[in-house]
């Protein structure tokens, strides 16, 4: 593990990362569900998020010309609240660099960029259930269990 006192950046990412961010979309697939995403599959999806800004936005954090972490906001319309909830999803930040205070600089930065924006009404994120250490962090930073399960239909 890193120094926690590192000195790194967050940005938007560019099309030139998509290939860094996929590979740790699929880290974070295999940690977090014991999922194998299809690389060709991965790297299309972030490729085509990265082009369209109203599909998705990607966040970077940014040491040494090396990324160490990531986060993307997608965008949900909220008719109860006149306004949008961003949703954090692909939340990861290399094992190397946990723990140094990598993803509470993503979340602040979103965080603050979601506070400067007057549609915004909240940030959501979901967790695996089983997902304790993940669990900690988000209340650690202030975010509250909201009474939801998430159910699906996947195609």
């Amino acid at each position: 593990m890193k120094s926690p006192s590192l000195e790194f950046i967050i940005r938007d990412a560019h099309p030139e990362d998509a290939p860094c961010l996929a590979r740790y979309n699929q880290q974070l697939a295999k940690e977090t569900e014991g999922k194998e995403l299809d690389t060709d599959i991965i790297l299309a999806g972030v490729s085509g998020g990265l082009q369209r800004p109203d599909r998705c936005r990607y966040f970077v954090a940014h040491l040494n010309e090396e990324i160490i972490g990531q986060a993307m906001i997608t965008f949900e319309w909220s008719d109860w609240r006149n306004g949008e909830l961003w949703w954090l999803q692909s939340v990861f930040v290399d094992p190397e660099y946990r723990r140094c205070g990598v993803f509470t600089g993503l979340y602040r930065h979103i965080e603050k960029l979601a506070r400067e924006n007057s549609l915004v009404r909240g940030l959501r994120l979901y967790i695996e259930e089983g997902n304790g250490p993940g669990k900690g962090v988000y209340t650690h930073l202030g975010m509250t269990h909201a009474g939801y399960h998430v159910y699906e239909t996947e195609f």
